[in-house]
């Protein structure tokens, strides 16, 4: 059986290290100006990638990240990063609140519709009709499989960053705030649902009615399973958890512990991993059992050491100068401001907003942070997209992540009596 062996666990050892605390420092640093985490994450990893130190010194670079020439080293950092993914989707499930989307009732629907439905209409039909503009196949089960990525990849949101941007505007428990985090959860739910589908029929490669059939059953069987019995069981396991074993390793223990069997479960019926991680954070998070410090534990452990080691990798597997596409970035931006400002926007007036309000929603809810990038991610492991496309995604990322509060401040300059009320 092959292992690592004395010197790879030093190599491997000294990456993790490297990734870690150059990017704690890069990112605090920019956190000065206002740039989110993932975006010192992200330069990081290009910086010490094939990007940069690539080409000024292509020895130091193998000799510290030694992908191509140590197999070992190269799966047992893939193994990281599939782990950190998996515990990404867990935290961001746990955010996720279904009573708050039915308590803002039909403005959060049609929000979270419109900002679903135009963003990935228009990927969609852009894809399907012009593959040549992303140099995408232009027929058999890839040309609809990437079709359906883009206009899903446009449609979902950030439920981390954009209550992060909430709550930095002192936004979180306004109407205005609620209706945007009732809306991304809304879009995270539905959007992480379709990509495990595509996700799926991309690793079985065929797009045939049976094994379409075979996908949406299991999809929807696991997910009812979860939400309604496994919620169930969980309301009544966890307080015994808590009160008999050790606090909060025992909570840390059980919600972990589902979050992999969920995990590994949707990965054996040939659901991506993610998939089951995102609902085990759903069932567990969603209880009312679960004290917020043992959810805040759960957040910092993953943000604080998975999460920088994933963005920082990102940035080690792709040459981002060599693949920036002007011509795909472009198309994507305009995709996902249109599709995402104008659908939400259109959304919020129905539901009874007015204008000015609405295109502050629109933007609140175009902020993709990591959420889109980790989505650009898998799809690029899972050969549905080019490494071009998969720039021009992460660029549509941090672009749409940084203008998201100014432009939601330039449209509530002059706040109506609504904006200012607080819910309870």
């Amino acid at each position: 059986m092959s292992k690592l062996s004395h010197n790879d666990l030093i190599t491997l050892l000294l990456a993790v290290s490297t990734m870690l605390i150059i990017s704690r420092i890069v990112s605090e640093y920019g956190k000065r100006f206002g740039l989110p985490l993932v975006m010192g994450e992200l330069l990081v990893g290009i910086a010490l990638g094939p990007t940069i130190l690539g080409h000024l010194s292509p020895t130091t670079h193998s000799i510290l990240f030694p992908f191509a020439s140590n197999a070992n080293f190269s799966l047992a950092m893939d193994t990281i990063t599939s782990l950190s993914v998996i515990m990404l989707l867990f935290v961001t499930g746990l955010e996720v609140r279904l009573p708050l989307v039915l308590r803002q009732g039909k403005i959060a629907i049609t929000t979270g519709l419109g900002g679903m439905i135009l963003p990935f209409a228009s990927g969609l039909a852009l894809a399907w009709f012009f593959p040549q503009l992303f140099n995408a196949p232009n027929n058999g089960p890839s040309h609809a499989i990437f079709a359906l990525f883009l206009g899903t990849a446009l449609s979902i949101s950030a439920l981390p960053v954009i209550a992060r941007i909430l709550l930095d505007m002192n936004m979180l428990k306004t109407d205005i705030g609620m209706v945007i985090l009732a809306a991304a959860i809304f879009n995270d739910l539905v959007g992480w649902l379709v990509f495990s589908f595509i996700l799926s029929m991309a690793r079985q490669g065929s797009g045939s009615p049976a094994t379409i059939g075979h996908t949406i059953m299991s999809i929807t069987a696991f997910s009812a399973f979860m939400l309604i019995a496994g919620r169930f069981a969980i309301n009544r396991i966890l307080p015994w958890v808590e009160t008999n074993l050790s606090w909060p390793g025992g909570v840390l223990s059980l919600s972990l512990g589902l979050c992999l069997l969920c995990a590994a479960f949707t990965q054996s019926i040939n659901v991506h991993a993610i998939l089951g991680a995102f609902i085990a954070g759903i069932v567990i998070g969603d209880s009312v059992h679960l004290r917020e410090q043992a959810r805040e534990i759960m957040h910092q452990f993953v943000t604080n050491f998975f999460a920088p080691l994933f963005f920082v990798s990102i940035g080690l597997n792709v040459d981002f100068l060599r693949h920036f596409d002007l011509q795909i970035v472009t198309i994507v931006l305009i995709l996902a401001y249109i599709g995402k400002v104008a659908g939400a926007g259109v959304g919020a007036k129905i539901g009874g907003m007015s204008w000015r309000q609405s295109l502050a929603i629109g933007f609140g809810l175009n902020a993709r942070g990591a959420m889109e990038i980790i989505l650009g991610s898998l799809a690029f492991e899972a050969a549905i997209i080019s490494q071009p496309v998969f720039v021009a995604l992460v660029v549509m990322a941090l672009i749409t992540s940084i203008t998201s509060a100014p432009m939601m401040r330039y449209f509530m300059k002059t706040p109506s009596p609504t904006q200012q009320t607080r819910v309870s």
